[in-house]
């Protein structure tokens, strides 16, 4: 046989291993992850959804100043360099300044991202105030019979919370083989994050993963009897106003949500959440999320060591970040492309940006893009007041 005949039937051989391969049920994500390449904030039109139902719409209020602040160049550039398509300001609970790119507007929907690890803890929060999660002290094996054995007995909600269960979840985003791939163009999340095994022991240190949020997720399943997206309708998008029923993207058709990343809105609803939390978790008077739970959301998990950056943690609480610049104190939630919901509880303004991409430079752990966005949000703040004294 020629060496040409050889090499030809080789390459017949890899094709049909390689197609037999990727046609194995668990290697199906395989072939959406190359079709797509790179997440987009649209992606929720390439998966199933499951409706988070609005209720009765409560429209924000205006503010007086509204929309008189007019972007410099600077600010227009950096927003041009990172593809924003929003950029909103809450004042004193009313609406400041927005401004949209991109053929995106007030009502066009774009993927939280990470933001949704966020929403997750807040839903937790409502759990316990329905006293359908005891504490986040309890086991998970308590909820998940997957955790009841072993070195996985040891993990408390607390430990999900605050990215420190020390289990296996791998969150490269680069590569393909990654279990936060699978997750996101999978159709099988709750047999990855249940079959995972510890390599840490929880409680000790922090190490961001996504699969932590997703046993939440599955934990407030559990313990609520439904879906997460009719539990967060329920208990928050009904109460807070939203304009707009939310897509939650699932793993596949009428299975679960992909609670780690892929809530679906828009800017002026997104800011609800924000304003629920500077709200003290209350909302026309109705505590929606205790407020003893969402005071040790927001203060930083100080008694775990961060490896990667070699100091003990000064930024994240339970699922969310925070931050003190000029002087100002700042909670936030944060999505992968740069979505961001940011509470400055001392100016009582809620800021969100929505865009297609991240600044890939970090400052102390942070994106360099997130100091820019809040000091734009402060600027607009503080030149409204000045505007209007």
């Amino acid at each position: 046989m020629s060496w040409k005949r050889k090499l030809k039937v080789i390459g017949i051989v890899v094709v049909v291993a390689l197609a037999v391969y990727l046609a194995l049920p668990q290697n199906h994500y395989i072939v959406r992850a190359l079709i797509y390449q790179k997440v987009n904030i649209d992606d929720y039109k390439i998966f199933n959804n499951r409706t988070v139902k609005a209720g009765e719409a409560q429209p924000w209020k205006l503010h007086p100043a509204y929309n008189t602040y007019k972007l410099n160049a600077e600010q227009l550039q950096y927003f041009n360099d990172f593809r924003t398509v929003a950029f909103l300001v809450i004042k004193d609970s009313s609406l400041l300044f927005e401004s949209y790119w991109d053929g995106y507007g007030k009502d066009s929907y774009s993927n939280s991202f990470s933001m949704a690890k966020s929403i997750v803890s807040l839903l937790v929060g409502c759990a316990l105030q329905d006293s359908a999660i005891k504490s986040i002290d309890e086991p998970i094996g308590n909820y998940l019979p997957e955790f009841k054995v072993g070195d996985k007995s040891k993990i408390t909600i607390k430990h999900l919370l605050t990215m420190s269960s020390g289990l296996s979840w791998d969150e490269s985003y680069s590569t393909l083989f990654s279990l936060t791939t699978k997750g996101y163009y999978g159709n099988n999340l709750p047999g990855l994050v249940l079959n995972q095994y510890v390599v840490n022991e929880p409680g000790k240190t922090f190490e961001y993963r996504s699969g932590d949020t997703q046993l939440l997720s599955l934990i407030i399943e559990k313990a609520t009897g439904k879906t997460l997206s009719d539990y967060a309708s329920e208990k928050i998008w009904t109460k807070v106003g939203a304009e707009h029923d939310a897509l939650w993207c699932l793993d596949h058709k009428n299975g679960v949500e992909k609670a780690f990343c892929c809530f679906n809105s828009n800017a002026r609803d997104f800011a609800r959440f924000g304003q629920l939390v500077l709200n003290g978790g209350k909302w026309n008077g109705e505590q929606l999320v205790p407020a003893a739970y969402l005071q040790e959301s927001l203060t930083p998990a100080s008694y775990l060591f961060d490896p990667e950056h070699n100091k003990y943690v000064d930024f994240y609480g339970y699922q969310w970040w925070m931050i003190t610049i000029d002087g100002l104190k700042v909670w936030y939630a944060r999505g992968l492309l740069g979505q961001y919901i940011f509470i400055i509880p001392d100016l009582n303004t809620v800021i969100v940006r929505l865009g297609h991409v991240r600044n890939s430079n970090k400052i102390d752990g942070h994106p360099e893009d997130v100091f820019k966005y809040i000091r734009f949000g402060i600027d607009i703040s503080n030149n409204t007041l000045i505007s209007n004294e």
